[in-house]
């Protein structure tokens, strides 16, 4: 399946509600909390009901798992599920930083085969379907050739920087630039903007799948730090499991270097 149609109908939805949210950054809006540094915005929501009434009416019968509506459980039935956030990297959009992005991914029988983030500040769209590469504003990308871990440029959360995650890791690369949305960071790291993404803390399965795919696409990989690929449309959407993305040969320097670390803490 070519999955042509499912990519034109992603990318209207993305631009559409990208629109919204664009409109939103530009003239304020709302905040709330919906739990404690979660917050949410009329954008959210607004790009919520855009991207699902393009859903709906393309595809009825495809299941819907997004992170601003209440979760169908009927999802874990079907065959095939669209995994979406609205806008992640809400935080960034309160605080007038552009990296943020409308994600909306589709996978079959647990496997991400379609992928759209689009950056509604910068207006740049990244996509991919599974088999047919990955693209920026329709140019072919490819994740980085970056070939050593002390060459590489990490593009790493804000939080998880503030946080100190990484200071364990010091020296190990070139530079960790902190960038927002972790969507957004996958559709960076596929574009060969930076070599390596790694996540020292818990996501969620719509902050990556559209990324994922990006990556995938772009000739990377995106695992876990034991080098085993996320299975999607799990019942708890929670990705507990650290997670990396790059070109796999750097992926795997650095899963081997971590392990070491690990294991030699331990002992």
């Amino acid at each position: 399946m070519s999955h042509e149609r499912e990519l034109e109908v992603a990318l209207a939805a993305a631009r559409e509600a990208g629109a919204a949210v664009r409109h939103y950054y530009e003239t304020g809006t709302e905040v709330w909390e919906k739990s404690e540094d979660n917050p949410l915005t009329q954008a959210d929501l607004e790009s919520d009901r855009i991207i699902a009434r393009h859903l709906r009416e393309a595809f009825p019968s495809d299941g819907v798992l997004s992170e601003e509506t209440t979760d169908d459980r009927s999802r874990l039935s079907k065959r095939r599920v669209w995994i979406v956030d609205p806008m992640d990297g809400t935080k960034e959009f309160t605080k007038k930083i552009p990296e943020f992005c409308v994600s909306i991914g589709l996978v079959e029988e647990g496997q991400p085969v379609v992928g759209v983030a689009f950056n509604p500040a910068a207006d740049v769209a990244v996509w991919a379907r599974r088999g047919a590469g990955t693209f920026r504003d329709g140019d072919r990308v490819r994740v980085s050739g970056c070939a050593a871990l002390a060459d590489a440029v990490v593009l790493a959360s804000r939080t998880e920087i503030s946080r100190d995650k990484f200071a364990a890791h010091q020296g190990w690369f070139k530079e960790i630039r902190p960038v927002g949305s972790i969507a957004w960071k996958l559709a960076c790291i596929a574009s060969g903007e930076g070599d390596l993404n790694v996540s020292m803390a818990p996501k969620n399965e719509w902050d990556v799948c559209a990324g994922d795919v990006l990556v995938r696409e772009a000739g990377g990989v995106y695992v876990d730090f034991d080098g085993g690929p996320r299975v999607y449309n799990q019942a708890s959407p929670l990705i507990e499991r650290f997670m990396a993305a790059g070109p796999a040969g750097l992926v795997e320097q650095f899963n081997e270097r971590e392990h070491r670390r690990v294991d030699s803490a331990g002992s």
